[in-house]
């Protein structure tokens, strides 16, 4: 029996997010049915770095799974992306250590959020971008982002309905990017609680359009109050991006 780690994207447009659902077509669904397929009818488990919501795209989720199946890993690469539906690729995979955990041994995660400044929205970005009617003021929002950085309770901009108990993090990077009528959040920290990434979008987008002024921000993180933060934002402008592990 070999561990495998594979580095995957998909698009979030279709799905009613990563983990399994009745019903409902998700990630890990369609992952364990072709990895079924590939073992004759025999289910093979997979385990990723963390759930994506419905409709959250990734451009770096990584996997593990088990298998018995003496396969070459260029011939793995190649049955997983043909079997696979066209909005999930499988971009890298290699041997992993046996105790290799891809959820329990990550270091970190990077997320990307975007936003459509563009006077009209493009029918092909629609469910790619957040659309933006106002444009916001940028500095602003790159003020406000400063009272993010470092560890700190985020009571403030974790779900309500969270059962997660500590929600002290670490965020160690937090930039806001311009590429052309694009404008992008970059995230990275130890680890998210439940919507922190889009609590934080919704929140520096609200400074961003005159709604909060960027000196708020440190009494919202004080605060750890989910009722002072901004909106949640949408979820089809989030990708998870990287996923970093220990050495």
């Amino acid at each position: 029996m070999k561990r495998y780690k594979a580095t995957i994207s998909y698009d979030g447009s279709g799905f009613a997010g990563y983990q399994i659902q009745p019903d409902s077509r998700t990630v890990q669904q369609e992952l364990m049915k072709v990895l079924k397929t590939i073992h004759k009818g025999e289910t093979v488990q997979v385990v990723a770095s963390g759930r994506t919501d419905a409709k959250v795209h990734a451009t770096g989720q990584v996997i593990h799974f088990d298998s018995p199946l003496n396969i070459p890993l260029g011939g793995w690469l190649k049955a997983l992306n043909v079997l696979l539906p066209e909005d999930i690729r499988v971009h890298a995979i290699e041997e992993a250590d046996p105790s290799f955990h891809a959820r329990y041994h990550t270091s970190g995660k990077t997320y990307r959020y975007k936003w459509d400044r563009a006077p009209i929205i493009s029918p092909f970005t629609r469910n790619y971008m957040v659309h933006i009617k106002q444009r916001p003021d940028v500095e602003q929002m790159k003020q406000a982002a400063e009272a993010i950085l470092g560890t700190h309770d985020f009571s403030s901009f974790c779900a309500a309905n969270t059962g997660v108990v500590d929600k002290v993090r670490t965020v160690r990077r937090l930039e806001l990017e311009e590429h052309g009528e694009e404008l992008h959040m970059v995230i990275e920290g130890s680890g998210f609680l439940y919507n922190m990434v889009r609590i934080i979008a919704g929140t520096l987008m609200e400074v961003g359009t005159g709604r909060r002024a960027a000196s708020d921000l440190a009494g919202i993180v004080a605060a750890a109050d989910r009722s002072k933060a901004g909106k949640t934002a949408a979820a089809h402008g989030l990708y998870l991006e990287n996923v970093a592990y220990e050495s």
